[in-house]
């Protein structure tokens, strides 16, 4: 009995065992028609990336840290926009004349931080507009302390006592301040002598004189606190106005010297950093769009007029692929197109 049930079990299970060879064929077909689709609609995706990417026409702001100059960051927006659209290297898109064009208006020296205006497609022509409008800034002032930038980045020069200085001395200068006033700008500075910058030739050791003083306006300062050697002003100011000048101004007034130890812009033309500058984590072109959208709203109607007219006209958007730059009524304070 043994032996017969195992001669009918045997081929039972011989019999009962699936033929597994058509189903993997199927298998690895379907996974293969899967990948294509998943790479097709990859394709698809990118695409449809790129051309929202290069339709995007406006003004926003973006946060800048401490630590990159304006054009540098520009150029890490730059390239994370055409990273994410999976579109080529800046290179590419220069000889086919479809650079993604960049720019921002009014420089904000690389040891600031805060608000920087960004102009993207045809917005960069509207950039100007931002030069003259007002902008805000929360500096920190050190007292008895002088150096060749007037910050915290440059070489000591000088140094003079400060403990006599009172709140209320402070207090009572800044009236001197405020309003239509002359200022001397610093050595190092975007004002350019022979075609280039003063900062330049000043890190090249070359002797370069200081500026006449020129009209600037401040439309108001306080002092929000101040705690030796260390004050913090709050300055709502016009285009052209140098807050590491009028921070030196301030000690010199005070029989001492001071410097900018930190420097943050709150606020330029309509832009506040608390509302409106997107961080570096929301730098991706849905966001930057949603951000075009809310920002056109803060422009003076007959910017965004302008800007209507220019979008309906058949004049093409220039490819630019190198930073250019154009003056306007002062040298220091340029578009800068990327």
């Amino acid at each position: 009995m043994a032996a017969a049930e195992s001669e009918v079990v045997s081929p039972l299970t011989v019999d009962t065992a699936p033929d597994t060879s058509g189903t993997a064929a199927a298998s690895v077909a379907a996974e293969a028609a899967a990948t294509a689709r998943t790479g097709s609609q990859a394709q698809v995706s990118k695409a449809s990336l790129a051309a929202k990417l290069m339709s995007l026409s406006g003004v926003f702001a973006v946060h800048k840290p401490k630590g990159p100059t304006s054009a540098e960051l520009l150029n890490r927006l730059k390239e994370k926009l055409l990273a994410e659209a999976g579109m080529p290297s800046p290179e590419w898109n220069k000889r086919q004349k479809q650079t993604l064009k960049v720019g921002h208006g009014g420089t904000l020296d690389s040891a600031a931080q805060g608000v920087l205006v960004v102009g993207i497609g045809k917005g960069t022509k509207m950039l100007t507009s931002m030069l003259s409008g007002s902008k805000r800034y929360i500096a920190i002032g050190e007292l008895g302390k002088a150096t060749d930038t007037l910050d915290s980045t440059g070489k000591v020069t000088d140094e003079k006592p400060y403990d006599e200085i009172k709140q209320e001395d402070i207090e009572g200068i800044l009236q001197k301040f405020t309003g239509n006033i002359m200022q001397v700008p610093p050595l190092y500075s975007a004002l350019k002598k022979d075609g280039q910058r003063l900062s330049t030739l000043m890190k090249r050791g070359k002797a370069v004189e200081a500026r006449p003083a020129r009209p600037v306006t401040v439309h108001s300062i306080s002092l929000l606190k101040f705690q030796p050697p260390f004050f913090t002003l709050d300055v709502e100011c016009g285009g052209g106005f140098y807050i590491r000048s009028l921070v030196s101004d301030i000690g010199k007034e005070l029989a001492s010297c001071a410097s900018v130890l930190e420097l943050t812009r709150t606020k330029q033309g309509p832009f506040t950093l608390a509302q409106h500058a997107l961080p570096e984590d929301r730098w991706t072109i849905d966001d930057i769009a949603r951000s075009l959208e809310r920002c056109t709203s803060l422009l003076p109607e007959e910017l965004t007029f302008k800007k209507l007219k220019t979008e309906n006209s058949s004049d093409q958007v220039l490819s630019c692929g190198y930073i250019t730059l154009r003056e306007t009524k002062r040298e220091d304070d340029a578009v800068k197109t990327l």
